[in-house]
C-alpha cells in the first residue's frame, strides 16, 4: 500500500503543488476572497464540497455574500445542508469581521502562529470546529502543519494503520492526538501534510479540489 501511495504522489505531485500555490494566491489577494473561503468552510459540514463552492461563488458574484441580508444568503445556500443555520453563521461572521464598512480578516491571521489562529477561529467563529478551521487555513496557504480530519483522512488513517478504529466523535484533545499521528506519518514518508491531504482526497474522489 505504501508503495502505491508514493507512486500516486509522484504522479500527482506537481498538480498538488500548483493547487497549493493557488491557495497561497488567495491570501495575497483581496480580503473578500479570503472571507469567501471562510464561508465555504462554514458550509462544508455534512455537505458536498463542490456544492458549497458553487453556492458561495454564486453569493460572491451577486454581492449577497458581502452585503446581503441573512435571507439573501439563505437563498443562495439551497444546495447546502442546514442552510438556515449556515446563513446565520455567515451573516454573523461578516458582522464580526467588518470594520468601517470593510471586511477585515487578514489582521486576525497570525502567520507566525497558525495553530493559535486556528484556536481563535474555533472560539470566535460560529459553525467552525478544528476541522473547518484547519481547512480554511489550508485553503489560504497555511496548512502545512495542520490536519483536516474529515471522513477521507480518517478513512486513510485507518487504511495505513494510524488508528485502530474510526473515532465516534473528535474532541479537542482527540483532534490534536490524531493530528500528531498524521504529522508523524507525513514526516515518515516525506510528504507535507497539506500535500498529503490533497493526495488522500484525490485518491477518494478522483479530483484535486479544495
Amino acid at each position: 500500500m505504501m508503495k502505491e501511495l508514493l507512486e500516486q504522489y509522484a504522479q500527482k505531485k506537481e498538480a498538488i503543488k500548483e493547487r497549493l500555490r493557488d491557495f497561497k494566491r488567495v491570501w495575497q489577494g483581496d480580503e473578500r476572497d479570503i472571507f469567501a473561503e471562510l464561508c465555504f468552510c462554514i458550509c462544508t459540514p455534512q455537505s458536498k464540497a463542490v456544492y458549497c463552492d458553487r453556492a458561495v461563488s454564486g453569493l460572491a458574484e451577486s454581492g449577497a455574500l458581502f452585503s446581503g441580508s441573512r435571507e439573501d444568503i439563505r437563498e443562495g445556500l439551497k444546495a447546502v445542508r442546514f442552510p438556515n443555520n449556515k446563513a446565520g453563521y455567515i451573516f454573523e461572521t461578516r458582522e464580526r469581521l467588518t470594520r468601517e464598512g470593510n471586511i477585515r480578516i487578514k489582521e486576525r491571521i497570525d502567520e507566525k502562529d497558525i495553530k493559535a489562529t486556528r484556536d481563535w477561529l474555533v472560539r470566535n467563529i460560529k459553525g467552525i470546529g478544528y476541522k473547518e478551521a484547519s481547512h480554511f487555513l489550508r485553503n489560504i496557504g497555511f496548512g502545512r502543519d495542520l490536519a483536516i480530519l474529515d471522513v477521507h483522512i480518517i478513512k486513510n488513517m485507518l487504511r495505513y494503520g494510524l488508528v485502530d478504529e474510526r473515532p465516534v466523535c473528535i474532541s479537542r484533545k482527540c483532534y490534536f492526538e490524531l493530528e500528531k499521528k498524521l504529522e508523524g506519518f507525513s514526516r515518515s514518508i516525506d510528504i507535507p501534510m497539506d500535500e498529503l491531504d490533497i493526495l488522500f482526497w484525490s485518491a477518494q474522489t478522483g479530483t484535486i479540489f479544495k
